[in-house]
């Protein structure tokens, strides 16, 4: 598990623990397991560029560290934090002496969407010459983040955060390493809930309780001694504990009940409490859907507008905009009619089968469909009096009329309702249809 280098009592200790082997990785089994994709890369002996796109502390360098190791590629790290142009001279002269060596190099940038697109298109002609195999790693989404010239060139690899079992290997692996004798097993499930599937973060926590408690000379280290070494953040972010989803219960339950004050207290005691804004906007993007629906459709628009607000200025002006959008979606008037039918629909589906399409509903692009009666009969709507095929049926043949969707008699979908209302006495008024409808 250790790195060649880890007899090092300066190196923190996530740097000692880093795996040499790919066997030694922890977690990321959907890419590195037997016959995955990313496995099957280190197998081939033949490396080629790539992007591993993931959250903190999931495994990008020390996969990008493997497989220089394992090609024996001479391995250059750049941090687009910190980094620029003349870093990126810096390594294509380093990779030249490399080649003329006879040696492969592998050229690594963390954080790839910092560069911006001048310095993301100076990898572009050595990666085609070959003269290095390119590892970007982002936390961002690559489509929108790198170049499409860049991003054309390179196989991006999906890292998941590690799950609680990847983690708990991690601890049980870090225990003798880090000096901790003995923790309790309540302790090891705060520790777990705390990294949040960083891996990183797990150990440089382990590693400041480890400090503590040699200088306390503890023997084990039990949950209410963390809390008290590791302070307030710990004592109050507790995710995936029933505090935390409690208190998103509150969150939602105080939208859904029209009340702005208790929605705005649930959210600040949310993020004041350690949690992860990207998460409480994904949050606030569902119940704009579930709860205000098409009463307000400008919910969800706000609910997107509030997450990519965030997503550019960060905390804490960024969460401003989600405070603004949660008092929105609780004054907004509410409908779950359309979550209501969706469930409705995919019940019905699940059980019902696979009913075939209506002849007149299917599509005739050759003279064979049409002879054999494919689209015949089908009346394009917009030719009809109000844009409106009255008496025509969409739903398949022997199913009966259906009332999935019934909007309420609250904002938007009052109108929705009544234009429903007016719909449905011009089919009844046009009679019953020969062939497959509208409800």
């Amino acid at each position: 598990m250790k790195s060649p280098i880890a007899n090092s009592s300066h190196q923190p200790l996530a740097e000692r623990l880093r795996p040499q082997r790919l066997s030694d990785v922890i977690g990321q089994q959907h890419l590195l397991g037997e016959g995955m994709a990313l496995r099957l890369a280190f197998e081939s002996g033949r490396p080629h560029s790539c992007i591993l796109w993931g959250p903190p502390g999931v495994g990008k360098t020390t996969i990008a560290r493997l497989m220089a190791h394992a090609f024996d590629a001479q391995f250059i790290a750049i941090s687009a934090v910190l980094g620029g142009v003349k870093d990126i001279r810096d390594a294509v002269e380093q990779a030249q002496v490399a080649l003329g060596q006879g040696r492969r190099t592998i050229l690594f940038v963390d954080e790839v969407h910092r560069f911006n697109k001048s310095q993301q298109d100076a990898f572009l002609s050595h990666v085609e010459s070959g003269l290095f195999t390119f590892i970007g790693a982002t936390t961002e989404n690559p489509s929108f983040e790198v170049n499409s010239a860049l991003l054309s060139r390179a196989v991006v690899y999906v890292l998941q955060p590690l799950s609680e079992n990847d983690l708990r290997q991690i601890v049980a692996s870090a225990l003798v390493e880090s000096g901790v004798s003995a923790i309790e097993s309540v302790a090891v499930d705060r520790l777990v809930a705390y990294a949040d599937g960083d891996a990183r973060r797990l150990l440089n926590t382990l590693e400041t309780l480890a400090m503590a408690a040699q200088q306390e000379q503890l023997e084990q280290v039990t949950d209410a001694w963390l809390v008290q070494v590791l302070g307030e953040r710990m004592r109050r972010y507790d995710k995936g504990g029933d505090q935390f989803y409690d208190t998103i219960s509150a969150l939602h339950k105080s939208v859904r009940g029209s009340d702005p004050d208790a929605a705005l207290y649930w959210l600040v005691r949310m993020l004041d409490g350690g949690a992860d804004p990207r998460y409480m906007a994904r949050r606030l993007i569902r119940m704009a859907n579930e709860d205000v629906g098409l009463a307000d459709p400008r919910a969800l628009r706000m609910a997107l507008d509030a997450a990519e607000v965030y997503e550019r200025l960060g905390s804490p002006e960024g969460e401003l905009a989600l405070a603004q959008c949660v008092v929105y979606l609780a004054v907004a008037p509410k409908s779950n009619a359309v979550y209501r039918a969706f469930n409705e629909v995919r019940a019905l589906v699940k059980k019902d089968g696979s009913r075939p399409v209506p002849m007149h509903l299917r599509n005739a692009p050759t003279k064979l469909m049409k002879s054999l009666d494919y689209g015949k009969g089908y009346r394009y709507a917009h030719d009809e009096e109000g844009g409106f095929a009255a008496g025509e049926r969409y739903l398949p043949d022997g199913m009966a009329a259906q009332a999935f969707y019934r909007p309420v008699e609250r904002g938007l979908e009052i109108r929705i309702a009544e234009k429903l209302r007016q719909l449905k006495e011009r089919n009844a008024a046009a009679g019953p249809a020969d062939s497959g409808g509208m409800a």
